[in-house]
């Protein structure tokens, strides 16, 4: 079992908290890993992945800790995943050393429509054959937050104001059900991921975490059902899964 640094961040910002997470589901005994009921756990699944890509998970106060938040997924595939709690008046030092960092392109994945259409990447612009930037590995920085709270920081975070912006349409609508979505074409944080390998000639990396975004749907909506299965019926989604690793 790999610990990355979601799961840090998680530890992290559980310690800070001065009362008890009262989001809906939030009481529920599940696994402390991928934040599922612990007979619908996926850890057996989870596998890392090569690649030349990276991603900053710029997270939303308690967004961390909501069983649901699907940024855990990156990380569980992807080595590189960086994971911080977003602060309009204090960001993190190390969150704008890495931002900073001469190794690395860090490109801002959020909507074009909400900035400035210079500063807009097209998808053939990064799609390399070593999937670099300007001989830099890509740094995907993604908003985890609800749709508003994305905005907000988008909005409000100086250091971004400068740094390309790759956006999607994606032509089908999410098939996030969890939570519902006030756009047709909001997607999950784990299917941007998923787009964004995609873009960059990682097509089996985005099918792979494609797969994991959709276990986890599944078990996570059987657990909000709180559906009675038996053990044989509780792994069926994950011998599918394993069956195309």
């Amino acid at each position: 079992m790999r610990i990355h640094a979601v799961h840090k961040l998680y530890d992290h910002r559980l310690s800070q908290s001065t009362r008890p997470f009262l989001a809906r589901g939030g009481s529920i005994s599940r696994c402390k890993h991928c934040m599922l009921l612990p007979y619908l756990c996926i850890c057996s699944i989870k596998k890392t992945v090569k690649t030349q890509s990276a991603f900053l998970l710029l997270m939303y106060d308690d967004e961390i800790l909501k069983p649901s938040n699907t940024g855990r997924l990156i990380a569980d595939l992807i080595p590189d995943t960086f994971a911080y709690i977003w602060s309009r008046t204090e960001p993190n030092e190390s969150m704008l050393a890495l931002v900073n960092d001469p190794k690395w392109q860090p490109i801002v994945v959020f909507p074009e429509e909400y900035t400035q259409v210079e500063r807009v990447l097209t998808q053939s612009a990064i799609a390399q054959p070593d999937t670099s930037v300007g001989n830099k590995r890509p740094l995907f920085i993604l908003l985890d937050g609800t749709w508003a709270q994305a905005k907000k920081m988008f909005r409000k975070s100086p250091y971004l104001d400068t740094l390309p912006v790759l956006s999607f349409s994606p032509e089908k609508l999410s098939q996030y059900l969890v939570r519902k979505a006030t756009k047709e074409n909001q997607l999950a944080t784990a299917e941007v991921a998923s787009l964004v390998l995609a873009s960059i000639g990682e097509q089996k990396n985005a099918d792979l975490l494609a797969l994991f975004f959709s276990t986890f749907k599944e078990n996570y909506l059987l657990g909000k059902s709180r559906q009675q299965l038996t053990e044989e019926s509780s792994q069926h989604a994950l011998t599918r899964a394993l069956a195309h690793l």
